[in-house]
């Protein structure tokens, strides 16, 4: 594949740099090491200017090119933290954490962000500024919200903004892409039902929640059989199912669901909720019992405009030949969404090869997809301000 020499050159050391940040996981917005850890590599690599604390412990830098007459401006994005998961990989670079895990690869994002700053900085074949931006809290913490609300797109003019995510189940060096929705939304939701406990060999004389919970539980899954559109994606499931009873010959008084709801589409999102509530409110009801129904509202779509889409294909056209560029969408969810409803850009997943899925220990991030990932930004950046 025709990657750029340099990062071949480079691959072994941004390599060490990934198996550093994997023996070494923070999570959420506790990534202190690691951003000191971002901040020392782009010290050394002679970036223009570094900022810390952006979105609490983000880390933004910047690289102007070799002249600045388009005075266009590119963001380029990474994820740091990683997640509450036991590693089962057996690898000499395993996590050193107990209980924490770089499962989803954002060590080799951020590594190979760091790689291209490497490159970008040391030949400025462009015509405007780079941006570089380290994000903490990916993972449920919405960092990426945290980033923009400390005036991320504003402070640093960034007109366009890109970022790319690892695949297992892609061969590595493949990119897959797709203009519109890309990933789903996600939300939360509790509900809590309560009726009256009592003895199991009474059950005339309680209002049984178990059993009220169970007919919720089952009512909802028609929320998307019967509510929505069949060529539309909406994905609901409940996790989890308590009561308050210990014993099985007591009735509980209460009993809580809890689930996610997944969408792509921003009006069945509102139709989720409205018909969560109504479900289970309604069936507690002629059931004589009562549900509480708590709605917490998480990461919007991830949706990649049209031209930067087209954009980001090219690149990767460019660096392999291998490129997906009508991919499916898939329904997890990723709060780059909150940078893209800011500013156009677009996101790519690039192939992991054939690994455990994110999430998993035993996930394994393939650094052959470094020098790929690397060459990618590079190729984007040489091409959104095409020097002279």
């Amino acid at each position: 594949m025709p990657i750029k020499n340099r990062f071949s050159e480079l691959h072994e050391e941004v390599t060490g740099w990934r198996r550093h940040l994997h023996a070494h996981p923070e999570l959420l917005y506790d990534v202190e090491e690691t951003a000191a850890f971002v901040v020392e590599r782009l010290k050394e690599i002679g970036v223009d200017d570094i900022t810390t604390g952006i979105g609490r412990t983000g880390v933004v830098a910047t690289i102007k090119g070799k002249s600045d007459a388009s005075g266009r401006v590119v963001g380029l994005r990474a994820d740091m933290d990683a997640l509450p998961i036991e590693e089962a990989t057996g690898l000499d670079y395993a996590s050193t954490v107990p209980g924490k895990m770089h499962a989803c690869g954002h060590d080799g994002h951020t590594s190979i962000l760091l790689g291209a700053a490497k490159y970008l900085s040391e030949t400025r074949n462009f015509d405007g500024t780079v941006v570089l931006i380290f994000q903490p809290a990916e993972e449920g913490g919405a960092g990426g919200l945290a980033m923009c609300e400390d005036g991320l797109m504003d402070r640093w003019g960034i007109q366009e903004v890109y970022g790319l995510h690892n695949m297992p189940g892609l061969p590595v060096g493949q990119f897959a892409i797709r203009p519109g929705a890309l990933l789903a939304s996600s939300d939360e939701f509790e509900i809590i039902v309560t009726g009256k406990g009592g003895h199991a060999a009474a059950p005339h004389q309680a209002v049984d929640t178990t059993l009220v919970a169970a007919q919720i539980l089952i009512s909802l899954q028609t929320i998307v059989s019967r509510n929505v559109d069949p060529i539309k994606r909406v994905v609901l499931t409940v996790g989890t199912f308590e009561t308050d009873s210990v014993a099985s010959n007591v009735i509980a008084h209460t009993a809580r669901l809890r689930g996610t709801v997944r969408t792509l589409d921003p009006e069945y999102r509102i139709l989720a909720e409205e018909r969560v509530r109504r479900v289970a409110t309604d069936t507690a009801s002629a059931f004589g019992a009562q549900a509480e129904v708590i709605w917490t509202a998480g990461y919007p779509a991830t949706v990649n405009t049209e031209e930067e889409t087209r954009h980001a294909a090219e690149a990767a056209r460019a660096v392999s030949g291998g490129v997906e560029d009508a991919t499916d969408p898939i329904m997890p969810s990723e709060d780059f969404a909150y940078m893209l409803e800011e500013r156009p850009g677009a996101y790519i997943f690039l192939g992991n090869g054939d690994t455990a899925m994110c999430h998993h220990p035993q996930y394994v991030f393939d650094d052959e997809a470094i020098p790929v990932g690397c060459s990618w930004f590079a190729e984007l950046v040489e091409r959104r301000m095409p020097a002279g």
